[in-house]
């Protein structure tokens, strides 16, 4: 198995694993024991992220990705003993209409259940398809037999239970990786095959150099904390978004320049930028202007460092998305040669 056949093995675990924001310690777990199993020894910070240094020494770097994704949690019960829901994360509602969906209780059930409007059947509403989606309308439907707010409260169901999304995750023959929560999975998978390349000797390091995963991405403060004090540079290993006039597809390394939250460092970008031309990697130079990353969480807490975006291109981001082995493949190159130059 090569690197990239690794990264992607890894993707798929961890979009297997449940992970909404709040609710990661399935994927903590899973990553503290993956990168046991290479020889770093990881730490947990108190909100949940996970740090490995990899080596290397000098102008301390530190590449972060995040497991956290979007989901869902239970705001009421209804009469009838159905659940209203509110979201985790940004999305749209019928981005997850007709999802099936599992309940973690907080003492450690499961059940599942399914998105659905309220009123979905076309043969007795006449609006089901252009009646309004939000959180009043849209619902989730259990599989059990409940009929009244009573009945779901004896299966120990109540507010503030999580809610995770089915990432249906599959891998082509021809390459592409479908599933939901490839934002950031995608990243996390190519970090932990980084660490299996310096753990077998494979990655020389010019630089020390730290992973973190982050637990809080998703609402906005995933690296705000958790990280060395002596880090000189952050590159947040994040999806690239498709569509629109953006030149980023499903096989190309996206490297942002700018994004929701401003610029980000000339000469990061510009490095990255170099040594995407001198390896003839497939890549792109793209502006995401609905967009935010981790590293600007740790601006924003008042970290003084370099930072820098880049990823896989992933479509249908905050959907169910999609990318290539070829993404994965791009980036891992890029961040090889980012780490060796």
């Amino acid at each position: 198995m090569n690197y990239t056949e690794y990264a992607v093995s890894q993707i798929l675990a961890l979009c297997k694993t449940p992970s909404p924001t709040g609710f990661t310690k399935l994927a903590t777990e899973y990553l503290i024991q993956e990168l046991t199993k290479l020889g770093f020894k990881p730490s947990t910070s108190r909100k949940g992220s996970v740090l490995a240094t990899l080596g290397g020494s000098g102008e301390p770097l530190v590449l972060a990705a995040h497991i956290d994704t979007l989901g869902a949690m239970v705001r009421a019960i209804k009469g009838n003993g159905r659940l209203r829901f509110t979201k985790i994360g940004g999305y749209p509602e019928n981005n997850i209409e007709n999802e099936n969906v599992t309940i973690h209780t907080r003492d450690g059930k499961t059940y599942s259940g399914t998105v659905y409007i309220a009123g979905p059947a076309v043969h007795v509403y006449s609006d089901s398809g252009s009646a309004r989606r939000d959180d009043s309308s849209v619902e989730i439907v259990l599989d059990e037999i409940v009929k009244t707010k009573a009945d779901t409260e004896k299966l120990g169901i109540s507010p503030g239970d999580f809610i995770s999304l089915d990432a249906r995750t599959i891998l082509t023959e021809s390459g592409f990786i479908k599933s939901r929560h490839l934002d950031d999975k995608a990243s996390a998978g190519i970090l932990l095959a980084l660490a299996k390349e310096v753990s077998e000797g494979k990655l020389k390091l010019n630089r020390k150099t730290s992973i973190l995963f982050t637990t809080y991405e998703e609402v906005g403060h995933g690296a705000a904390s958790g990280f060395p004090d002596d880090t000189v540079e952050m590159i947040s290993v994040d999806m690239g978004a498709v569509g629109d006039d953006l030149g980023t597809d499903e096989y190309k390394v996206s490297i942002c320049a700018k994004d929701s939250g401003g610029p980000y460092d000339y000469d990061v970008t510009d490095a990255l930028v170099r040594l995407a031309k001198k390896l003839d990697l497939q890549y792109a130079v793209d502006i995401y202007p609905y967009y935010g990353s981790d590293v600007e969480g740790a601006l924003r807490a008042g970290y003084d460092i370099r930072h820098g975006l880049i990823g896989p291109g992933v479509f249908a981001s905050h959907g169910y998305e999609r990318t290539h082995t070829q993404a994965v493949e791009n980036t891992l190159k890029l961040l090889e040669a980012y780490l060796s130059s």
